[in-house]
């Protein structure tokens, strides 16, 4: 399966004292980019009228290289059904204007659950977008 890619502009509040994107904005930029992959709509249907959320189980992130402020960079993200109820996405950070240098390599594992927080099977919907 070909990665769904996902831009992200860097402005300077994305970046710490050093310069560099703050560490933890990286999994904002993951959020973002499995947002787009699963439906913005969707997402919220599944809430609003489903009562069936995602929530993050585990997140493990490398860093390689950090962006700076004025990069655009690209997360490039691929899904797994890891179970009935457990999505892994694999997400990379790379930098365009760089050859594609790859800066994070990240991997975020998610669960589906109710509104109660008890574990549920990912819908139909979900598992036919990936």
């Amino acid at each position: 399966m070909e990665p769904h890619r996902h831009e992200v502009q860097i402005y300077y509040e994305d970046t710490d004292h050093s310069g560099l994107v703050y560490h933890a904005n990286y999994l904002k930029y993951f959020e973002r980019a499995r947002e787009h992959l699963l439906g913005v709509d969707e997402l919220v249907r599944l809430l609003d009228e489903d009562g069936i959320g995602f929530v993050v189980y585990k997140a493990e992130l490398t860093y390689k290289k950090g962006a700076v402020f004025g990069d655009t960079i690209e997360i490039r993200t691929t899904a797994d059904r890891a179970s009935d109820f457990r999505l892994t996405f694999q997400q990379n950070v790379h930098r365009p204007r760089e050859n594609g240098a790859l800066l994070v390599e990240g991997r975020v594992e998610m669960v589906c659950v109710d509104r109660d927080g008890k574990l549920v099977p990912i819908p139909a919907s979900v598992r036919d977008r990936l």
